[in-house]
């Protein structure tokens, strides 16, 4: 009798192979390896084959990408040539106007200035009305402590089922940085084609208003192109920082250069796997940057209006988290979040204060630490690490940092929570979520808003979703409470808001739009 034979496993079978290597090369490749009833030559061949489908697949993903980057460049230059046109025009017809010689009353609907709105089309506001805060309060990275608090005028939280006022929207270049707003303009930096734009925008009607650009072109298949770190205004300059490290000072209202260094080469630092993210930061006549060079040379101040250097402190790996100037234990200091710790470093040498562990698998720290009271701190991280309250004490020269409390409550990943009458509003992994901040306690976690980014304003959370929403909800430790909500942009958005003068900005890496959120 005659034994039957043994059948082939299905994941041994040579249809199985096929597929793995058409769908999913490199499976298919582990399949190929693990065979044994063919020889070396087999494999080799079979191995390069499967080498170059998979080179075709990257090939063909990136001749897509670079394909919808090219429209959507080409789609952006048109848009800003008839912004140009548009607005020589409404220069002549205001030119030939101001050489009528018909008096006009103030108070007639003639007596208007004409700007540009998202289309490059005439819009209207009357004369006399200064668009310009009375004073510059968004200069900063998430507002003026940095924190994701706006408290400059009361905003409106009965929103329309439409959403908020539009008053613009149009398209914007590649990258991953927030606006600055000052003096009536929104400053933020840009992937062109093959260059990094600093560019100027008018709040009121988004006209550019000027560029300065270099050569550099960061890419990252994954996380994505462009830069990320967020300029800073500061006493009629815009610091701005590329991902590459081309690192500038410009002339706010002209766009000029004024001095320009490269942080990575100036310091002997490797570039980090994301990209330069962290915003300069402005400290009396230093400006803070974090190239992460090791020898010293980790975190350095600059001369903010010469650019020489002043000192070099460290020698930490950089991270994705920007530098915050704080006063702790009733300490004057900069508090600093490398790839493996938090530090506090006197902005007067950088010389460092305390330090203590802070680092995830992954060795990304990107959410940006929360000041609680005077010698307290939240701080929280993704990647498996979570949220910590972080107190620090001592006087003179001698200071040291001990953990409250430690938890997985709160994980931020790419984004930075909010704190409001003692409890904290963050992203958990996409969920909102609410902890007490001097327990760790989480209340409660509901809402899913994606990687998208949250402010504070008038008792209310301005959420934009990773989907392109602007949701409000009540920043209460009862419950999750949304408010209204709708969509602002198109396609992933990551970037952080901006709020000034009752002006909500947002972008994303193709689009950039004004809403009006003043309360009225």
């Amino acid at each position: 009798m005659f034994e039957q034979a043994e059948s082939t496993p299905w994941y041994r079978s040579l249809a199985t192979l096929v597929v793995a290597s058409i769908l999913v090369p490199p499976v298919g490749l582990a399949l190929l390896m693990a065979r044994r009833d063919f020889n070396t030559q087999k494999k080799v061949l079979g191995s390069l084959c499967i080498v170059a489908l998979l080179a075709g697949y990257v090939y063909l993903f990136i001749a897509v990408r670079r394909g919808s980057n090219e429209a959507h460049y080409t789609e952006l230059e048109r848009h800003r040539a008839e912004q140009r046109q548009q607005a020589t025009q409404s220069t002549v017809t205001s030119t030939t106007n101001a050489n009528a010689p018909t008096a006009i009353d103030p108070a007639s609907p003639s007596a208007q200035t004409t700007a540009l709105n998202a289309n490059g089309a005439a819009s209207t506001a009357h004369a006399g009305e200064a668009n310009a805060p009375a004073r510059n309060y968004w200069i900063d990275f998430r507002g003026p402590m940095r924190d994701g608090r706006y408290d400059e005028v009361a905003i409106k939280t009965t929103w329309p089922a439409t959403g908020l006022p539009q008053m613009w929207k149009q398209p914007v270049g590649g990258g991953y940085a927030s606006f600055v707003i000052a003096e009536g303009r929104a400053y933020t930096i840009e992937q062109r084609r093959n260059q990094e734009v600093v560019a100027a925008y008018d709040v009121e009607t988004g006209r550019e208003v000027w560029t300065n650009s270099w050569t550099a072109e960061f890419r990252e298949s994954l996380g994505g192109d462009g830069p990320r770190a967020t300029p800073v205004w500061n006493d009629g300059r815009v610091y701005a920082l590329g991902a590459t490290g081309e690192f500038r000072c410009l002339d706010a209202k002209t766009g000029k250069l004024i001095w320009n260094r490269n942080i990575l080469t100036d310091n002997g630092a490797q570039n980090i796997e994301w990209g330069m993210a962290a915003s300069p930061l402005i400290v009396d006549n230093k400006v803070i940057v974090l190239p992460g060079g090791s020898s010293g040379k980790s975190i350095v101040a600059y001369d903010r209006l010469s650019g020489a250097p002043l000192w070099r402190s460290l020698g930490d790996q950089a991270s994705y988290t920007s530098p915050m100037l704080v006063t702790l234990a009733g300490r004057r200091q900069v508090l600093v979040v490398t790839a493996s710790r938090i530090v506090g470093v006197a902005p007067e040498d950088g010389s460092l204060l305390w330090d203590t562990p802070w680092q995830n698998s992954a060795r990304i720290n990107v959410s940006q630490p929360i000041v609680v009271n005077q010698n307290r701190f939240f701080i929280s991280a993704g990647y498996g690490l979570g949220a910590a309250l972080v107190e620090v004490s001592g006087s003179g020269k001698s200071f040291m940092a001990r953990k409250v409390w430690e938890n997985n409550s709160m994980k931020n990943k790419f984004n930075s929570s909010v704190l409001h009458q003692g409890y904290i509003y963050g992203l958990d992994e996409g969920i909102l979520t609410c902890v007490e901040v001097a327990t760790g306690e989480r209340k409660w976690k509901g809402g899913r808003y994606g990687y998208g980014q949250v402010l504070l304003a008038s008792g209310h959370l301005i959420i934009t979703t990773e989907q392109g929403e602007i949701v409000l909800v009540r920043a209460t430790p009862e419950a999750h409470a949304e408010v209204a909500r709708f969509t602002a942009l198109e396609g992933r958005t990551w970037n952080n808001p901006a709020i000034s003068n009752g002006r909500l900005l947002v972008r994303n890496t193709t689009q950039m739009a004004a809403y009006n959120i003043a309360a009225q």
